[in-house]
C-alpha cells in the first residue's frame, strides 16, 4: 500500500506517540522503514532513524530526499513544516511509498486545507492522501477513587443530554494513589477521517473543510468531541476534561 497518512493536533497532543506505536506495529524485517525526525524521541529496533540537523544543512526536506535514495517501503517524516517538505512527502507517497507525518491543525479536515494553503496543488493532495487522524490528550479518571455524579445543566448542554434524561457521569474524588487529583494517566480522543472518493472530488474543487468532513459523515466518521463524549459516558474521562481540550 502507498499514500500519505497524517496525524494532526497541537503540540503535546501525543502525535509522536501515535506515530511511534504505528511504526512499531507494522515493523518487520521485510520492510525498510526510515524516519526523519527533529529530534529522534524514541528508538525503534530495526528502523533507520535520521535526526534533523539544521546547522549542518540536514533539514526535513534534505533528509527526505536522501532517504528516498535508500529505497524505503515506509517513511515517517516528523513534521511537515513547509511546502517543500509537503511536496516531497506527497511525491514519495505517489511513487509507491507509505508515508506518515504530522501537522498542526485543530481537526482532521483542517489538515487537507492546510496542505493546499501551504501551496500543494489540490490534485496532488487528493491523489496522495489516504487518511487523517486528529487527536487530543485527556486525563484518565483514577480507578481507585472513581465515583458517579449527576451532570449539571452546562455539562448536559455540551454533551447533548436532555435535562430530564437520567444519566450518571464519573469523576475521581481524589485519593493518595492519584495525589488527590482524581486523575491517573492520560488517553487520546480521536477523529479519524479516511479519504473517500467523494472527498477527493471536494478537494479538487477546493471545498472548505466543513464540507469535506460532512462527506465523511455518511461513512460513519465521528468528530473528536463525539469520541470524547463516548469516553466520558464510558467513565474513562470527565466532562470537565473534555470541555478543557475539545470545547467546540
Amino acid at each position: 500500500s502507498y499514500g500519505i497518512v497524517l496525524v494532526t493536533g497541537p503540540t503535546g497532543s501525543g502525535k509522536s506517540t501515535t506515530l511511534y506505536s504505528t511504526l512499531t506495529n507494522i515493523n518487520n524485517p521485510n520492510k525498510n522503514i526510515i524516519t526523519v525526525e527533529d529530534p529522534v524521541e524514541y528508538r525503534i529496533e530495526g528502523v533507520n532513524q535520521v535526526a534533523v540537523n539544521n546547522k549542518a544543512g540536514l533539514t526535513f526536506a534534505n533528509g527526505l530526499r536522501s532517504i528516498l535514495r535508500q529505497d524505503p517501503n515506509i517513511i515517517m517524516v516528523g513534521e511537515i513544516r513547509d511546502v517543500e517538505t509537503a511536496r516531497i512527502s506527497i511525491h514519495a507517497a505517489l511513487t509507491g511509498h507509505l508515508v506518515f507525518s504530522t501537522l498542526h491543525t485543530n481537526d482532521a479536515a483542517g489538515a487537507i486545507t492546510r496542505l493546499i494553503d501551504m501551496g500543494v496543488e489540490p490534485f496532488l493532495v487528493a491523489s496522495a492522501l489516504r487518511g487523517v487522524v486528529a487527536q487530543r490528550l485527556v486525563r484518565r479518571i483514577c480507578p481507585h477513587c472513581k465515583e458517579t455524579y449527576a451532570p449539571d445543566a452546562a455539562e448536559r448542554a455540551y454533551m447533548g443530554i436532555a435535562l430530564d434524561e437520567e444519566v450518571k457521569l464519573y469523576k475521581g474524588a481524589g485519593c493518595g494513589k492519584c495525589n488527590f487529583t482524581g486523575y491517573a494517566g492520560r488517553m487520546a480522543i480521536h477523529e479519524v477521517l479516511p479519504i473517500i472518493p467523494e472527498m477527493k472530488e471536494l478537494i479538487l474543487k477546493n471545498a472548505p473543510d466543513t464540507e469535506i468532513f460532512a462527506a465523511g459523515r455518511s461513512y460513519g466518521v465521528t468528530s473528536m468531541k463525539e469520541d470524547g463524549i463516548r469516553k466520558v459516558l464510558d467513565g474513562e474521562t470527565t466532562a470537565s476534561e473534555l470541555l478543557r481540550v475539545a470545547y467546540a
